[in-house]
């Protein structure tokens, strides 16, 4: 009785969210009511996160209302790495409190050995490859049978340029054993390799990445994380990536865009440009191709030290940016 409301209020859960003016496919409508989806009863809204706890901390600050109601209160995705600590417990007790509320979390691993190297903002990540795959098979047990969307090491099929033939391999190697333990640990989660984004690597050439890290065996792809690009510039190269998997590997995929700071789309800069604006809140379709539009990084998280935070760590919650983004200024 319990999956069949669940299964029901998924179905109007994913009504509800749809926007008015871009109903999706039926294929999509069922494949987004399946699985994880049709398990739960809405997106999980974690209580912790850093504007939770900044609005929270301060209440008497002018700011703290806006950023409470228009972003901490929103379905956001969290991201595990070193930091989490014992990463078995951390991903548990956040899974579990999203599953003890009828809510599917979303959840990010990133902690690939060589994260971020050719860029450098973000770097880091576990110390070898036999390290990541004890790490990433804690990940993936501690989720168990539990409903989840993972999405697998942003950037990893990005960062690409400064690796040689043998680091490409060996990153390859640990995203498609990523890939095994969440299918054998957690039955009941999708798990997505990350695309990049629309300007900085040719659909073919992203269709060559995630086949080599074996996309045909995840759930799907994601697009545009910690990034500003519309999300008609997202999913006209989410279907240029599906054209090309399609047409050199035989396979499609669902693919998810990252709206949580494309409100106004990029202005060229990547890494904390200012004026940019929070996109449309989580939900299943979206129109254009897309499966779900998902807001994977926290609006007024840092990207690192450099544009409007500058001095700042990346991650780190800037209640300014934040607050601007709201409005888009």
């Amino acid at each position: 009785m319990r999956r069949l409301l669940r299964t029901l209020a998924a179905s109007a859960f994913a009504c509800l969210l749809l926007p008015l003016s871009a109903a999706p496919s039926s294929a999509t409508a069922t494949s987004v009511q399946a699985g994880p989806i049709g398990m739960t009863s809405g997106f999980y809204t974690d209580p912790s996160s850093g504007p939770a706890a900044w609005a929270a901390a301060n209440p008497g600050d002018g700011r703290a209302a806006a950023i409470r109601d228009n972003i901490a209160s929103r379905p956001m995705a969290r991201w595990f790495g070193a930091w989490s600590g014992d990463i078995g417990a951390a991903v548990g007790s956040y899974v579990g409190a999203a599953d003890a509320a009828d809510k599917l979390p979303v959840l990010i691993a990133y902690n690939i050995p060589g994260r971020d190297a050719c860029g450098g903002h973000s770097g880091g990540g576990a110390g070898t490859p036999a390290a990541y795959q004890a790490w990433i098979s804690t990940f993936a047990s501690a989720i168990g049978s539990r409903p989840a969307l993972v999405v697998i090491e942003p950037d990893s099929l990005g960062d690409f340029s400064c690796l040689s033939r043998a680091q490409i391999a060996e990153r390859n190697g640990m995203l498609r054993g990523a890939l095994a333990q969440f299918r054998d640990r957690a039955p009941n989660t999708w798990t997505y390799l990350d695309a990049g984004n629309p300007a900085w690597i040719g659909a073919a050439t992203m269709a060559q990445h995630l086949d080599g890290a074996g996309a045909r065996e995840a759930h799907g792809f994601s697009l545009n994380i910690s990034n500003y690009f519309t999300t008609g510039e997202n999913t006209a190269y989410g279907n240029a990536i599906n054209s090309a998997l399609s047409a050199s590997y035989g396979y499609t995929k669902p693919y998810v865009v990252d709206t949580s700071r494309n409100g106004n789309g990029s202005n060229g800069e990547w890494c904390n440009p200012g004026g940019r604006r929070i996109g449309a809140v989580s939900q299943t379709g979206g129109g254009g191709g897309a499966e779900m539009l998902l807001w994977l990084k926290t609006p007024g998280e840092s990207d690192g030290g450099c544009g409007v935070g500058g001095g700042s760590a990346a991650g780190q919650f800037l209640p300014e940016v934040a607050y601007k983004m709201i409005y888009g200024y």
